[in-house]
This record gives structure tokens, C-alpha cells and sequence, in this order.
């Protein structure tokens, strides 16, 4: 693939990475999820012309999703300063048009600690959840409503997912034999219609940071005209974490390397690599616990049987770290922190790092 003859007469259109891709040869351009790309050339459906950081490249277009704003922009759309009645941009038919492939649910699935902690908070509140009716809502191909109808014995499970994969789902749960359980409902919780209240609602909708893509907001508005009073979510609380830390290898690697590779001088480039590796977030980054140089903070708490979406419009952490630890201040590590209140009084509360 060679890009000879760029066409740049039309402005480029920004797309957002839906997660990491690492480049196979020279003319194409590695990323990660949450970076912001132009493309200025569709060569093809599979592969576009984009730039990253002054570099460009060849990128795959099922990696990416458009950025909806500013492409309202590009068209010449003049904002509307009146009452915004919009949906959010992050929930549009491209977002959802994402859920909907096989990619992004065998990411979501191969997340085991996720899963994992999800399958064991059902099987332990499998006897308080005998009778109950449930709401899985984001329930992508279903598994959650899957483990509810086959490790408890629920009255009722309502599997809600916006995206195309819920076609899907209801083959899915007719080959696991819960179609006299699980009932799909295909559509935004916004718009949801359902038989009547339930008793627990769950959903898996943390992001990176805790609360990218933003899903909290339509997990808030189910629960408000679909859960009972006096019942319960899943999870039940949350947390935003926080340490500052040393990548000493991370470093390493991007930035000593071109001190003096195979004999040679490339220190000319280390203020390149400053700015490309070090500009953004980087994600799926495995902390060291040597490597914190003070003790982790939760920033952001939140109940989510007591939150109401306006508290969302001015969530504010303020936190304190006293550096404990002699060592090369890089940045800060952040993570999330999910709790599962247990349906029996006595029971303890389960918790997902």
C-alpha cells in the first residue's frame, strides 16, 4: 500500500481510535484507543489515509469511530445555542454501530476479571435472586443474562442492548435453552419499554477512567423509571483511583533507546519521541506496585443506588499525595474500582479492581 498522491483539497475528518493497533510495516500508522486522527484520504472500506502526531499512515477503518462533533463542523453546522435536545454524541448510530461487531465483543469477553466477577456475584446471591426479575442492561451478546438464568433461577431477565448484536443475542439464548427466561429487547434504555419494574438492574458500563464513553448516564436514567423501590444495581458503588508513579521501563524503552542504538548517536530524535509517545495517555499500562511513589487515592466515589445524572454535570475530586518513595516522577496511573452489595444483609460486599 503506498499513498503517492494525497488528496488534500477536502478538510480532513476526525475519528477517534476504539482501541489499540499496532502497525505491521512501515506505511502504516500505530494508535490507541481515545486518539484523535485525521484521515484525509478513504482509500478503500478497510483501509484510510491518516495522520497521528505529524506522521501518517495507512489505518483501519473498523478501528475507528468519527468524531460526531466535529464532523458537524467540517459540514459548516452552525451550533445551536438554544435548549439542546440532542442525544449524546457518544451515543449515535456509529457508537452503537461499534457494539455490534464480533471485534469489540470478544474484547469485552476476553476481559476475564471482568466476567469472572460478574459470574461470581450471581452464583453467590443465586439464592436471593430465585423469583426476581432482572434488567442486564448493555448486555452485548448476553452473557451476564446467561449466567443469571443458568446459576440462579430468576422470574425474569431482560437482556437490553441498543447495537445490531442483539439479533444475535436471542440466537444465543435459544442455543443455551434461557429463551423461557431471557426476553431481548433491542434499543436505547432511553427509549426502553418493559413489561414492568425490576428487581435488579445490572450493567458492565465502566470505561477507561471509569467513566468514558459516558454510559453511566442511560444506566441512572433505566434505573430511575425501571427499578423498583428498595431495589438493587450492579454494581452497587464505584471508584476512580488514582497514584503518582514511575515508568522507569516504559521510559526506557521510548526514549533511552535512541540515546546511542547499535553504536550510533539518535539523540537528535528523543524530542520526537517526547511528543509521540508521551502526549497521550496510554492505556492498559501494568503498574508496578514499586513503581507507586505514594499511597493511591479515590477520587471520584460514587453510589449508584443515590446518584442522579445532574450530579454527573459537576463531579469534582480533590485528593492529596505525599511522596513516600525516592524516584523519577513520569505521571499518574489511574484505575477503576467497582463494588457489589451483596442481596443478603449479611453477606459481605464483593469488590472488582
Amino acid at each position: 500500500m503506498h499513498q503517492e498522491d494525497e488528496d488534500y483539497t477536502n478538510p480532513p475528518e476526525e475519528f477517534i481510535g476504539l482501541s489499540d493497533f499496532t502497525s505491521c510495516g512501515s506505511d502504516q500508522l500505530s494508535f490507541r484507543a481515545g486518539d484523535r486522527l485525521l484521515v484525509h484520504t478513504k482509500t478503500s472500506a478497510d483501509w484510510w489515509w491518516a495522520e497521528l502526531g505529524g506522521l501518517c499512515g495507512y489505518v483501519p477503518s473498523s478501528y475507528l469511530k468519527q468524531d460526531v462533533e466535529d464532523s458537524y463542523l467540517n459540514q459548516g453546522v452552525k451550533e445551536d445555542t438554544s435548549e439542546d435536545t440532542s442525544e449524546d454524541p457518544w451515543q449515535d448510530e456509529e457508537y452503537f454501530g461499534s457494539y455490534g461487531t464480533l471485534r469489540l465483543q470478544l474484547e469485552m469477553l476476553s476481559d476475564r476479571a471482568r466476567t469472572e466477577a460478574y459470574r461470581q456475584v450471581i452464583l453467590t446471591n443465586s439464592a436471593p435472586l430465585k423469583g426476581k426479575v432482572v434488567m442486564d442492561l448493555g448486555c452485548g451478546t448476553g452473557v451476564i443474562s446467561l449466567f443469571c438464568a443458568r446459576l440462579a433461577q430468576p422470574k425474569a431477565v431482560y437482556a437490553v442492548e441498543a447495537s445490531s448484536i442483539a439479533e444475535h443475542t436471542e440466537t444465543l439464548v435459544r442455543q443455551n435453552g434461557c429463551e423461557e427466561v431471557v426476553t431481548v429487547f433491542q434499543g436505547r434504555a432511553e427509549e426502553l419499554e418493559l413489561p414492568g419494574t425490576v428487581d435488579i438492574l445490572i450493567s458492565e458500563w465502566m470505561g477507561n477512567c471509569l467513566l468514558f464513553e459516558f454510559m453511566v448516564e442511560s444506566v441512572l436514567q433505566a434505573r430511575d423509571r425501571w427499578l423498583r423501590e428498595g431495589g438493587m444495581m450492579w454494581p452497587s458503588g464505584a471508584s476512580l483511583c488514582l497514584v503518582p508513579c514511575q515508568a522507569l521501563d516504559y521510559y526506557t524503552e521510548r526514549m533511552v533507546f535512541w540515546e546511542q542504538p547499535y553504536g550510533l548517536d539518535f539523540t537528535a530524535l528523543q524530542s520526537l519521541a517526547q511528543s509521540e509517545f508521551f502526549s497521550r495517555p496510554r492505556f492498559s499500562h501494568l503498574l508496578k506496585p514499586e513503581d507507586c511513589l505514594a499511597t493511591p487515592c479515590d477520587v471520584i466515589t460514587l453510589d449508584m443506588l443515590t446518584l442522579h445524572v445532574t450530579d454527573l454535570e459537576k463531579l469534582r475530586g480533590q485528593f492529596t499525595f505525599i511522596v513516600e518513595k525516592a524516584g523519577t516522577f513520569h505521571g499518574f496511573t489511574s484505575w477503576f474500582r467497582v463494588q457489589f452489595q451483596s442481596l443478603e444483609r449479611d453477606k459481605t460486599t464483593l469488590e472488582l479492581l
